[in-house]
């Protein structure tokens, strides 16, 4: 009986060791792993998170070595270059050992599969995969490099898809290829590699802690939940975050120092390899980011657009190589006031090389011509030079005119009034302009044509901000032909509000927009109408300003809209778009909406000192500097904004819909000089009416 006790003890023990090889040594995960780089995200996390990691340097020995029953990954060995083969033997030492297997840019099938970069598509959920993602749910593994397989049951497929988080309009129209499935409860394959998860910058990373959490229980078959979750870019602070007394000074820094980080200041170096090569013909001026350790350039070249939305392959992001006007007397603005609120000379030297290389480039030609009908127009860009647009103009105009205010210099005073005045003389009698014009409409028709056109557009988008130059010229020089315009503008387009407004990409950024020239109206005429429709368009943003201080987009009427959501698969990413697919997407908008928003509900606050409009504008301040890119890995990002932020999840994700210009493009001029300018400005105490108009501004 003893004996027999000590065997049946001696089996007991045994089972107890295959189980805990099984489960883990004493309570820890034990994964056996083929990751050649040896710098892996996953593998990393897993460590962290006290994961026992057993490493091997080839697949074959890997799945040798691994216990039975036991985890296994094969990462990505030859990615992007070569898809991973399975062997035949090693499939049957996967079964025969009972191994839980993930092989990523793996196959089973010995033919060489054709490589793909991903374009539009983007990741659907098929099957519910743990407890979080469900069938349609949506993620993104940017331009990812993949193979197209055959599966017939996968758990994630990639496919060209409208909606903002889940296919709205299911799979049924579009075509897909597999990019997650199991071959067998034993086998997980994926088409492309998604391990490198921070690296690769995948979206939405609460989605992508899903679904390793999914994968690793299932592997494991003990519940998994990690405590956090690596990440190269982040918000600068978290939502709930005490901010120090400096932030907003530090924002400001770090916005400026963005354009350093991103070189994307013209040296003479890279200009024709770089700028020259990738700009063509402005159609699609894309391409890869500028070499680490690029030149910056001093302003006198000009300075580029910034972020294309497309991430590559390895987390780097596409450049918009395109020279705009309108960005250069932006990006003067910022470094004007940015240089003198820090006490950065060079900063101020740039702003100067900036303006002059503004009107040397852009006004060439007929536009510098006094007996030409387009006089003094600027023009819209480098490629573009026979086109008009009249809101660009007026950005380049008011960034100019902040830009020769803070330097103390009139040199360019004589070309902005001359601006100003080319623009009026080519708006209607409305006061309207239209989206744009072309040089030789105007030699062809005249000015008088346009000054006595019947047009009304009530579009603030492309009207506004003219209407804000007007006002600004009515009182820098008492000429009150500025001022009927601006206002009959202004008149129209506010009885047209809201049920006739035409928007772009919602009805939101033409709210935005239209903040700054009724601030400015009630400076010059503070007539009760005039204050009512201030108070009813910041009352009409404040309804969709949540509480962390961001603006929530807001799509308006489709029958007025230019570009609303899509209403079909096959419509998304071939034209611009919006962030969000519908009304309540919790997203806010950085290019179209929150900037000109700030910069307009400041100016809005201390023309009225209204606490409720000054509160609206400190809790935006506020949001856009927790907002602010961070990233030590990625230093072309750190310190910009993107032109989405999901605040919900609290992260950088919405519809990438819009075609160049998605939920992670970056905008030198329109996104960050405006931001900048009004941090600064908010820091001085003061607001760009007073700060350029001076005793004139009382």
């Amino acid at each position: 009986m003893k004996g027999k006790r000590v065997l049946i003890l001696a089996a007991v023990i045994a089972a107890a060791l295959a189980l805990a090889a099984c489960l883990g040594v004493f309570g820890k995960k034990v994964v056996y792993v083929n990751c050649p780089s040896g710098n892996n995200d996953l593998v990393g996390l897993l460590r962290k998170e006290g994961f026992k990691v057993k490493e091997y340097d080839s697949a074959a020995r890997t799945l040798e070595a691994a216990g039975k029953g036991s985890a296994v990954l094969l990462l990505g060995s030859q990615y992007p270059e070569r898809v991973a083969h399975l062997s035949s033997g090693d499939l049957e030492l996967i079964d025969s050992k009972g191994l839980k297997v993930f092989a990523e840019f793996a196959a089973v099938k010995e033919e060489e599969p054709e490589l793909k970069e991903i374009d539009l598509e983007r990741v659907v959920v098929t099957r519910r995969l743990g407890e979080g993602l469900s069938p349609m749910d949506l993620l993104t593994v940017n331009k990812a490099v993949f193979y197209e397989a055959e599966a017939e049951d996968p758990i994630m497929v990639l496919a060209r898809v409208a909606g903002f988080d889940d296919a709205v309009f299911g799979l049924e129209d579009t075509p897909f290829s597999p990019l997650v499935f199991k071959l067998d409860d034993n086998l997980w394959i994926s088409t492309s590699k998604l391990s490198d998860f921070a690296r690769q910058r995948l979206m939405p990373e609460k989605r992508w802690k899903l679904f390793w959490e999914a994968v690793l229980t299932d592997m494991t078959g003990r519940k998994t939940r990690f405590s956090h979750w690596p990440t190269m870019i982040s918000p600068a602070y978290s939502q709930t975050a005490a901010l120090p007394t400096s932030a907003r000074v530090q924002a400001v820094k770090k916005g400026v120092e963005w354009f350093f980080n991103g070189h994307f200041l013209v040296h003479p170096s890279w200009k024709e390899s770089w700028l020259m090569k990738y700009q063509g013909d402005g159609l699609m001026p894309v391409g890869p980011e500028l070499p680490a350790d690029a030149p910056d350039g001093d302003g006198s070249l000009g300075v580029l657009e910034g972020h294309c939305s497309a991430i590559y392959k390895d987390g780097r992001q596409a450049y918009r190589y395109w020279l705009r006007d309108d960005v250069q007397g932006e990006s003067s603005m910022a470094f004007a006031i940015a240089g003198d609120l820090l006490g950065i000379p060079s900063w101020k030297d740039i702003s100067e090389r900036l303006s002059d290389y503004s009107f040397k480039e852009f006004r060439d030609g007929p536009r510098n011509d006094p007996d030409s009908p387009t006089f003094g127009l600027l023009s819209w860009a480098y490629t573009h030079k026979w086109v008009y647009y009249g809101d660009d103009n007026a950005r380049s105009i008011l960034g100019t005119i902040l830009a020769g205010k803070v330097l103390g210099t009139d040199k360019w005073d004589g070309k902005i009034a001359e601006a100003i005045e080319a623009n009026y003389l080519t708006t209607g009698k409305n006061g309207f302009r239209g989206p744009r014009l072309h040089e030789q409409d105007i030699q062809n028709n005249g000015l008088d044509y346009y000054s006595q056109r019947d047009i009304v557009n009530p579009h603030p988008h492309f009207e506004s901000w003219l209407w804000a130059c007007y006002l600004w010229q009515y009182v820098n020089t008492g000429d009150r032909k500025y001022l009927d315009l601006a206002e009959k503008g202004i008149t129209l387009t506010m009885e047209a509000y809201p049920d006739s407004w035409r928007w772009t990409n919602g009805i939101q950024q033409e709210r935005a927009r239209m903040i700054l020239p009724l601030a400015w109206l009630y400076r010059v005429s503070p007539t009760e109408e005039h204050r009512a429709w201030l108070d009813r368009v910041a009352g009409d943003i404040a309804a969709n300003q949540v509480e962390c201080g961001a603006i929530r987009e807001e799509l308006g009427d489709p029958a007025k809209g230019q570009y609303g959501s899509q209403k079909s698969n096959a419509d998304y990413g071939r034209t611009e778009a919006p962030l969000i697919f519908a009304n309540g997407d919790p997203v806010a908008d950085m290019l179209y909406t929150s900037n000109f928003a700030f910069f307009g509900l400041n100016e809005a606050a201390r023309a009225t000192d209204d606490p409720k409009i000054k509160k609206m504008a400190d809790s935006l301040g506020e949001f856009l500097i927790r907002i602010q890119a961070r990233s030590d890995e990625y230093k072309s990002v750190d310190g910009a904004w993107f032109r989405a932020f999901n605040y919900r999840n609290w992260d950088y994700w919405a519809s990438n819909a819009d075609a160049g210009w998605g939920a992670q493009s970056t905008l030198t001029g329109w996104i960050q000089s405006w931001i900048v300018t009004t941090l600064a400005l908010m820091e001085k105490d003061t607001s760009y009416w007073e700060l350029t108009l001076g005793d004139k501004a009382l």
